[in-house]
C-alpha cells in the first residue's frame, strides 16, 4: 500500500536535520568515539545465559537471563526492548504532563490544549455521569437512516470522526506524480484485525469469532439495543461478507497493484448504486479532484453489491456498532471494560487495561502530538544525540554507496540508478523543523468525546486541505516521542524520531560498536526499504514505476531469486504451533533486517578509520556489534498476541529478527568462531546475502 514502511507495526527545540545526502559519501569518516573520554560497552551482560554457547543459540546466550526472569506485564500482549523503551518514554511524557499541570509556562505553545485534553480523559466521575449522552447526536444520525442512498454520505461523515466504515479515505502523495496529493479510497470496516479471523477455521480463530459475536452483543446492549443478540448475528455475517471481498495483506504489499487511478466519471461503473456525488460532497472532495486512487477495485465493486442487497436495518445496526466500538474507550467504565474484554483479553491475551494516565497520554499524542513533542524534545533530546546520529547516518550511507558498486548480482545500469536514488535520500532526525499548528482545534476540559471527534475532524480536514497544494516535504508522519522509525518511498526519506534514540538502540555514552549494532542497523534497515521488493519500484524522486522498476529485468530476476530464499527461510519457523511466519507478508521487513545489519557492520568498520577496535569487558568490537543487535530484539509474547501479529504485522517476531539476519552474515561467524557442527552454523550456500 502507498504508506511509509516502518520499523514496528506497532502502531516521537531546535531544527531537525532534513538534508539531502547527495555528496560523495565514500570518504572515510572519523570514529564517533575518538577523540574523547573512554566509553562503556553498552552491552547488558547481566542477562547473559552462560550455560548456552553463543555458537549454539546466539539469542538465548545474550538474552536467556532476561527471558527467565522478566514477566510480560499484565497490561501488555508482548514485552521486549521496544516495549521497555515505550514505557520509559511514557514515563518521560507523564513527567512532562505533570509539570504542565502544575504550573503555567507561557513558553509552552498549546499548554492549555495539552492539559485540558489530558484532564478530560482523566475525569472518570464526569464520564460516569454522562453515560451514553456524548454520542446521542451521532446515534440519532444513524437511527435516521432510512434509505440505501443515504449510506455513502454517512460513510463520508463517519470517516471524518474516526469511525471505521467499509471504505476509508486517505490523502497522500500521488505515487505516479509525487508532486501532487491524491484522495485514496481503500478497504476497511472490520472489527477484527484481519480477514483471516473471519474466514479461517482454526480452533483459536473460531474461539476469537465466538468472543467477537458476544462482544458485539454486549456493547449493543450497553448502547440500549433491546434486540442486541439478533443484531450481533447480522453484523458478524455482514463483516464476514466484507472480509471475503477484501484483498490479502500480501496483495496489498504490491504498490503497482494497489494504484488504480479512477476518473470521477468512471466511479459509477466501478461501484454502481453507490451515490458518488453524495459521497464526494460529504467527504469535502467535490471540486478539489478529478480522479481518485482506489486501492482495491474489486472490493469496492463487491461492497456496492452488498450495499444493494443487505437490508437498511442491518446497515443501521452495523454503523451503530462501529460508532460504539470506536468510541467505547472514551465513555463510562462499563463501555471501557467491555471494549477491553475483547480487544485486550480475547484478542491478545492481556489481563489488565493500561493505566488510565497512559491512555490519556496516548490520546494527547494522537490528537496534538507535535505540541507534546515540542516540550518532550526540549527536555529529553540533547544536542549531542543529534550530532552523533548525523555521523552514524553519514557512515551508513557511505557503506551503502560503496556496497552498491561491488554487488556482483547488480548490472552497471542498475547500479547507476541505485546510486542516483541513494544520493537523493533525505534524512530527518529527532523532530520536525516546522511544528504543526493546532490553533483551530477546540479542546474543552468537560467534553472528552467532543474533543476526540474534533481532533479527528481537524486531522481529516488538515489532510483534505492539502489537495491542490504543493507537497509539504518537511512534514513528519510520526511524532518525536514515537519509539519507531520509517522510510517513505514517495518522499524518499528516512525518519528517526527522538524517542528511539535512547538505549538499547542508541546510547550516547556507549562505544561505537553497540550503537552500530543497535540504531545503526535500524538506520540501515530504513535505508534498505528504498531498495527492497517494494522500494525498488520507486525512483529517487518518489515516482512509482511499472515492473521491473529501476532494476533491469535480468537484475530483478536475480534479486527475486535471492529474496525467495528469504521467504522460505522465515516461513520455516512457527512462533505458535500451526501459525508459521508468512514469509511473503514479512518479506520487505526481512530484507531490511538482512540488509540493514550487513551495511551497519560495514559502516562500523568505516567509523574505525582503519584502527583496531578496543576490547571492552572482554569483548571485541565485532562481538559488541552483534551483541548490541541481539539485545535490541529480546522479547516475550503471549500466543494470542503472536497470532495477531502473524496475521497482520509485516514484521517477523522479534526472536527471529534477532537470530536469522545475523546467521546470514559471514562476519558474525568470524566474530564468534562459529564452525561446522555448531548449532548456529549455516552452510554458506544457504545464507541469504543481498548486500
Amino acid at each position: 500500500m502507498n504508506m511509509p514502511w516502518r520499523l514496528l507495526n506497532v502502531i516521537g527545540a531546535t531544527a531537525a536535520c532534513v538534508a539531502a545526502m547527495g555528496a560523495d559519501l565514500t570518504t572515510t569518516a572519523a570514529p564517533l568515539n575518538a577523540p574523547g573520554p573512554a566509553r562503556r560497552s553498552g552491552i547488558d551482560a547481566g542477562y547473559f545465559d552462560n550455560s548456552v554457547r553463543v555458537q549454539d543459540d546466539f539469542c538465548r546466550h545474550v538474552n536467556g537471563g532476561w527471558l527467565d526472569t522478566v514477566a510480560i506485564p499484565a497490561d501488555k500482549g508482548r514485552y521486549g526492548s521496544f516495549d521497555k523503551l515505550i514505557d520509559d518514554t511514557e514515563d518521560q511524557l507523564h513527567a512532562v504532563m505533570d509539570a504542565l499541570l502544575g504550573a503555567a509556562d507561557p513558553s509552552v505553545k498549546d499548554q492549555r490544549k495539552l492539559t485540558e485534553l489530558y484532564a478530560s480523559m482523566m475525569d472518570e466521575p464526569r464520564l460516569e455521569r454522562l453515560g451514553l449522552r456524548p454520542l446521542r447526536g451521532e446515534l440519532a444520525r444513524i437511527a435516521a437512516l432510512r434509505d440505501r442512498g443515504e449510506i455513502p454520505a454517512l460513510i463520508a461523515h463517519l470517516s471524518q470522526i474516526g469511525v471505521n466504515a467499509p471504505c476509508t479515505p486517505r490523502v497522500h502523495q500521488d505515487a505516479r506524480d509525487p508532486n501532487r496529493y491524491v484522495f485514496d479510497l481503500r478497504q476497511s470496516g472490520l472489527g477484527m484485525p484481519d480477514r483471516d479471523y473471519y474466514l479461517q477455521d482454526t480452533e483459536r480463530l473460531q474461539q476469537v469469532r465466538r468472543h467477537y459475536g458476544q462482544h458485539i452483543e454486549a456493547l449493543l446492549r450497553l448502547g440500549g439495543d433491546a434486540a442486541a443478540a439478533a443484531h450481533a448475528h447480522e453484523i458478524l455475517a455482514l463483516e464476514t461478507a466484507l472480509a471475503a471481498l477484501q484483498w490479502t495483506r500480501v496483495d496489498n504489499r504490491n504498490p503497482v497493484k494497489t494504484y488504480n487511478k479512477v476518473p470521477l466519471d468512471q466511479l459509477a461503473s466501478l461501484a454502481p448504486g453507490f451515490d458518488w456525488p453524495a459521497y464526494l460532497q460529504a467527504a469535502g472532495v467535490s471540486g478539489r479532484v478529478d480522479y481518485l486512487v482506489v486501492s482495491q477495485p474489486s472490493y469496492l465493486s463487491g461492497f456496492s453489491e452488498l450495499l444493494r442487497h443487505v437490508p437498511v436495518s442491518v446497515w443501521r445496526s452495523y454503523f451503530r456498532w462501529r460508532l460504539l466500538s470506536d468510541y467505547a474507550p472514551y465513555l463510562s467504565r462499563r463501555f471501557v471494560e467491555e471494549d477491553f474484554v475483547f480487544q485486550g483479553t480475547a484478542l491478545r491475551g492481556i489481563q489488565e487495561n493500561k493505566p488510565r494516565w497512559k491512555r490519556a497520554i496516548g490520546l494527547v499524542d494522537e490528537s496534538i502530538g507535535e505540541s507534546l513533542g515540542r516540550v518532550y524534545v526540549a527536555r529529553y533530546f540533547p544536542p549531542e544525540s543529534k550530532a552523533r546520529m548525523d555521523q552514524l547516518v553519514s557512515n551508513l550511507l557511505a557503506a551503502y554507496r560503496t556496497d552498491i558498486d561491488t554487488l556482483a548480482w547488480m548490472s552497471p545500469e542498475t547500479r547507476q540508478r541505485a546510486q542516483a536514488k541513494l544520493a537523493k535520500i533525505t534524512v530527518k532526525i529527532g523532530y520536525p523543523d516546522h511544528w504543526r499548528d493546532y490553533s483551530e482545534l477546540v479542546i474543552r476540559r468537560s467534553d472528552l468525546v467532543g474533543n476526540v471527534m474534533r481532533a479527528r475532524e481537524f486531522a481529516y480536514h488538515r489532510d483534505l486541505n492539502k489537495l491542490g497544494h504543493p507537497i509539504d516535504r518537511s512534514e513528519w508522519d510520526m511524532t518525536p516521542q514515537t519509539v519507531n522509525a520509517y522510510y517513505n518511498p514517495q518522499k524518499n526519506e528516512i525518519v528517526f524520531p527522538a524517542a528511539i534514540l535512547q538505549p538499547p538502540f542508541f546510547n550516547v555514552q556507549a562505544d561505537d560498536a553497540v550503537n552500530y549494532g543497535g540504531i545503526g542497523a535500524v538506520i540501515g534497515h530504513e535505508i534498505s526499504h528504498g531498495f527492497d521488493d517494494q522500494g525498488s519500484q520507486y525512483d529517487g524522486d518518489g515516482v512509482l514505476l511499472d515492473p521491473p522498476g529501476w532494476f533491469t529485468a535480468e537484475d530483478l530476476a536475480r534479486f527475486k531469486a535471492r529474496t525467495h530464499a528469504l521467504v522460505e527461510q522465515y516461513a520455516a519457523h512457527a512462533p505458535v504451533p500451526g501459525y508459521p511466519i508468512n514469509g511473503e507478508l514479512t518479506l520487505g521487513e526481512n530484507i531490511a533486517d538482512n540488509s540493514g545489519l550487513a551495511i551497519a557492520y560495514r559502516a562500523y568498520q568505516i567509523s574505525q578509520a582503519g584502527a583496531e577496535a578496543p576490547v571492552i569487558d572482554g569483548l571485541s568490537g565485532p562481538q559488541r556489534f552483534y551483541l548490541g543487535w541481539a539485545q535490541a530484539w529480546r522479547e516475550k509474547c503471549r500466543d494470542s498476541e503472536a497470532i495477531l501479529r502473524i496475521k497482520s504485522d509485516p514484521h517477523s517476531p522479534a526472536q527471529f529478527r534477532g537470530a536469522l539476519p545475523a546467521q546470514d552474515q559471514a562476519t558474525f561467524y568470524e566474530a564468534f568462531g562459529i564452525h561446522v557442527g555448531d548449532r548456529m552454523y549455516q552452510p554458506p550456500a544457504q545464507r541469504v546475502q543481498l548486500w
